[in-house]
C-alpha cells in the first residue's frame, strides 16, 4: 500500500529521504520522550496503556468524548515514523500525537461502523523483542549470538515467574546491539523520571499509597529485581554485560518497561505455535480504556501483529484508540503493573465487613443497569434524568461490591432493606475516616506540587482514587434509599 494512504500528510516529505539518511542522527543518548505505558498481563491472555486517571468520573457506558486538552496535544516527531516504516510498520487512518501525558494514538478521520474489524496498525515480527514463555527459550528474531552471557543469566531465571526479568535483559541487550531497532525506539520510551511505575517509586512514595498491602508488594518487587541485578551484573562480569546496566537503577528502569509495556500472546510461525511474551513497538502506544475500541490480532501468514478497531465501532476524527490492559482487575492491580488507577474502574471492590446486604435485583432497577455480572452495562434506553450522568464505572463496580441478597430471602418490610443501606452507608464513612487524609485534602496536595515526581503523582491518585469510588458507593447508596423498588 502506497505510503500516501497510510499517514498524514505532514510526514510525506520525510519519507522521501534514503533508509542510509533517515537512520542518521539517531543514537540511544537522546532524550527520552513523555511517558506513556502498555503491556498486558503475562497470564492473562492479550491485553493492550492509559486509563482515565482523572478525579472527574468519566460516564463509562455513554459514547466516548473528545479531550477538551486535545489543543495540547503535538504530532509526533516525523522521526518516530521514519524509524518504523523504512522496517515495514504501517499505520491507516491515525495519529501518533504528544501531549502533557505523553504519546497517544488517535483518528486522523472518521470510521463507520463496519461488520468486520478494520486494520489500523501493522507492525512485522522483526521489530519486536519476544521471548518464549517456557524453556527452551526461543527468541524471534534471533538476536542473541551462540555463546553471549546474557543468555545464561536469562537461562537462570525461574520460568515460572521472572518472565519479566527475562524480558528486561533482552531489551538491554537490543540497547546495546549496533544498528539494531530498539536504539532508535528507545529514544521515544520514557525515562525514570517519567514512568509513573512503582518499581521506581521510594519508600517516601509508597507510604503515600495509603495502602499497606499494594506497598509491601511493590517492596518485595523492588528487592527482587535488585537481587537479580547483584547477582549478574557483579564487578566480575564482563564488559559486554556490564556495560548492559552499570547501576541498578538501569536494570529496575529495564523491569519497569518490561511489565509496563509487555504484551502477552500466542504466535505461529509457519508450524510452530508458542505463547510468548513480547514487546511491540508503535503498539505500546496504546493506552488503556475499560471500554476500548481496539485489540489485537496475530496475522500468522505474514508473521505481523494488527492493531484492529472493533467490529461495529463507530470512530470520529480526534477520538482516542485504545486497548484494554487488563480484563476484570482492580485498582491495586493497575497500579502494580503500570503505575494508575481510576475512579471509574468498573472492577474495584470494597470489602464489607459487617452482615448488611441489599437487594441486587432491586438496586439494578433503579440504576437502570442491565445484565449478568461479568457483563453489566447501562440500559440507556431507560435513561431517567438522574441517570444520565450518574451511572457510571464506580455505580457498575457497587452493583458487583456491594453484599446483596437473593429472592429467597425477601424481606417483609421495606424499612428492612433501609435499615440494610443505613448499615453499608456507616461502613463507609468508617472506610473513608481511617484514611490518614480525605479526598479533599488529597486534591489539594496534588494541585500545590504541580513538579511532583510521577511515581508521588500516581501514588496520591491512587489513594484519592479510592476514596472517590468510596464516596460514589455512598451517593448511589443514598439515592437507592429513596428509590427502593419493591
Amino acid at each position: 500500500m502506497a505510503i500516501a494512504s497510510s499517514v498524514s500528510l505532514h510526514h510525506f516529505s520525510h519519507f522521501l529521504i534514503s533508509n542510509s539518511q533517515q537512520l542518521k542522527g539517531f543514537g540511544h543518548g537522546c532524550s527520552a520522550r513523555p511517558r506513556y505505558y502498555f503491556s498486558d498481563n503475562p497470564n492473562n491472555g492479550v491485553r493492550p496503556i492509559k486509563a482515565t486517571t482523572q478525579s472527574a468520573p468519566y460516564p463509562l457506558y455513554q459514547p466516548a468524548q473528545v479531550d477538551d486538552s486535545s489543543s495540547e496535544l503535538e504530532p509526533a516527531d516525523p522521526d518516530f515514523y521514519k524509524i518504523g516504516y523504512v522496517r515495514s510498520m504501517r499505520a491507516y487512518g491515525i495519529d501518533f500525537k504528544e501531549g502533557p501525558n505523553g504519546f497517544g494514538v488517535y483518528a486522523s478521520k472518521d470510521v463507520e461502523p463496519l461488520r468486520r474489524p478494520r486494520v489500523i496498525m501493522e507492525i512485522p515480527l522483526e521489530l519486536m523483542l519476544t521471548i518464549s514463555h517456557k524453556i527452551p527459550w526461543m527468541f524471534f528474531p534471533d538476536i542473541i549470538p551462540v555463546g553471549h552471557p546474557i543468555f545464561d543469566i536469562i537461562n537462570s531465571t525461574d520460568p515460572e515467574t521472572d518472565w519479566d526479568l527475562r524480558l528486561a535483559c533482552l531489551l538491554l541487550y537490543a540497547f546495546d546491539r549496533e544498528d539494531n531497532f530498539w536504539q532508535l525506539y528507545s529514544d521515544f520510551l520514557p525515562g525514570t523520571d517519567e514512568c509513573t511505575s512503582l518499581l521506581l517509586a521510594s519508600e517516601e512514595e509508597l507510604l503515600e499509597l495509603q495502602d499497606a498491602d499494594l506497598a509491601s508488594t511493590i517492596r518485595e518487587q523492588q528487592r527482587r529485581a535488585l537481587e537479580f541485578w547483584e547477582k549478574n551484573w557483579h564487578n566480575g562480569v564482563p564488559l559486554k554485560i556490564k556495560r548492559l546496566a552499570r547501576e541498578h537503577e538501569r536494570f529496575i528502569w529495564a523491569v519497569s518497561i518490561a511489565q509496563s509495556r509487555c504484551i502477552n500472546m500466542q504466535m505461529r510461525i509457519g508450524a510452530l505455535v508458542q505463547d510468548a511474551n513480547m514487546l511491540i513497538p508503535y503498539a505500546d502506544m496504546l493506552n488503556h480504556s475499560f471500554q476500548p475500541n481496539c485489540f489485537f490480532h496475530w496475522r500468522f501468514k505474514d508473521r505481523m501483529l494488527e492493531v484492529m478497531i472493533n467490529a461495529g465501532q463507530r470512530i470520529r476524527k480526534g477520538d482516542e484508540m485504545t486497548v484494554d490492559y487488563m480484563s476484570q482487575q482492580m485498582n491495586n492491580k493497575f497500579m502494580q503493573r503500570y503505575g494508575f488507577s481510576s475512579p471509574v474502574n468498573p472492577w474495584d471492590v470494597i470489602k464489607f465487613s459487617g452482615n448488611a446486604r441489599i437487594h441486587l435485583d432491586s438496586f439494578l432497577s433503579v440504576f437502570n443497569i442491565s445484565g449478568l455480572p461479568e457483563e453489566y452495562y447501562h440500559n440507556t434506553a431507560r435513561l431517567s434524568k438522574v441517570g444520565d450522568t450518574f451511572v457510571d464505572g464506580a455505580v457498575i463496580a457497587a452493583a458487583r461490591t456491594l453484599p446483596t441478597w437473593s429472592d429467597g430471602d425477601v424481606p417483609l418490610i421495606p424499612s428492612v432493606e433501609k435499615k440494610a443501606v443505613k448499615e453499608l452507608l456507616d461502613e463507609c464513612k468508617r472506610m473513608l475516616a481511617d484514611f490518614p487524609t480525605t479526598f479533599r485534602q488529597d486534591q489539594k496536595l496534588l494541585d500545590s506540587i504541580p513538579e511532583a515526581s510521577r511515581t508521588l503523582e500516581a501514588a496520591i491518585k491512587y489513594r484519592l482514587h479510592r476514596k472517590l469510588f468510596i464516596d460514589k458507593v455512598m451517593q448511589a447508596l443514598d439515592i437507592y434509599q429513596e428509590k427502593i423498588l419493591f
